[in-house]
């Protein structure tokens, strides 16, 4: 019976958008464009600067490649929504909307942790940098990253395809994510909420230890440095990622592990733009700002 239903769920109608707006059409291009031009730019600088070509910085490339993803993923089906008089999604489009979004997130917070521990080689272990982040540990760090989010991501995919939707199969939501489909279903729906508690736990909550492990290390380190420029310089290394990071995992929070009571279909649409779409194009901009070799970058290439 689960899978009659889900055959005759061709598409999901998206209440997020109750008519066209022009509006929303505007402000989600300016932020897509704003997003794409950022993270570009960090690609080509971290490709043209020979200062830039430091683990540090392919760390950063690889952020900006899945900020583009992350917004890629979701706005151009937003974009085409906004001037819909109905907004909609296909079935199949939906799921693979939900599983690269997924993707990128699980990719991102693996990516942060391994930006936190390449902070914490280059501080408080100086000599055995080079080799504890050599080139061929950083390509395979980096790739882990991103098989550990598609991983994780299929599992959620896997079982979301499992959901039966009766009747009309509505999403109050812009895009397709976990929590709004495990909302509009009315088949059994526990695995895929163990499912979602167990990566928050594991994909989540276990990187952003790292983070603080390693930035509390760093932390003691710096204030034992008898020089002042030298807390200065590290201090100045650190306060994007930190910002990034604390920007990331706050949003995250929210979008998937938001209390049953008390819900508002409007504020969870907003903290889920905040999460995926707006914070991809900030990144760039919080580096551009808080890092003096990113700005030096950037004028030189002015």
């Amino acid at each position: 019976m689960a899978g009659e239903n889900q055959t005759h769920t061709m598409e999901f109608v998206l209440l997020g958008f109750s008519h066209g707006q022009p509006f929303l059409f505007v402000l989600f291009l300016a932020i897509y464009l704003a997003t794409l031009l950022g993270n570009s730019a960090i690609l080509a600088l971290v490709s043209l600067d020979p200062h830039l070509h430091s683990p540090m910085y392919f760390f950063l490339s690889h952020l900006s490649c899945l900020d583009i993803c992350y917004s890629s993923v979701t706005v151009p089906k937003i974009l085409a929504n906004a001037l819909r008089p109905q907004a909609t999604i296909s079935y199949h489009g939906c799921l693979a909307q939900m599983f690269f979004l997924m993707g990128c997130a699980g990719a991102e917070c693996a990516l942060l942790a391994v930006m936190a521990y390449d902070r914490y080689a280059a501080i408080c272990q100086p000599l055995r940098y080079t080799h504890a982040m050599s080139r061929g540990v950083c390509v395979v760090a980096a790739a882990s990253c991103w098989l550990w989010g598609m991983l994780d991501s299929a599992v959620h995919t896997l079982l979301a395809s499992r959901l039966s939707f009766c009747g009309a199969a509505q999403l109050q939501h812009i895009f397709c994510d976990v929590p709004p489909l495990l909302r509009a279903a009315c088949s059994n729906t526990r695995p895929s909420e163990v499912a979602l508690h167990a990566a928050s736990v594991f994909v989540g909550l276990s990187p952003f230890m790292l983070v603080v492990v390693s930035y509390l290390r760093i932390l003691a380190t710096v204030l034992g440095m008898p020089v002042a420029t030298g807390r200065h310089k590290a201090f100045s290394t650190c306060s994007a990622h930190l910002l990034v990071v604390a920007l990331y995992f706050v949003t995250a929070n929210l979008n998937y592990n938001r209390p049953s009571s008390g819900y508002s279909p409007a504020a969870d649409t907003l903290v889920s733009a905040l999460y995926c779409i707006v914070t991809p194009m900030l990144n760039p901009l919080i580096y551009s700002l808080r890092n003096q070799e990113v700005r030096g970058a950037l004028r030189k290439a002015v």
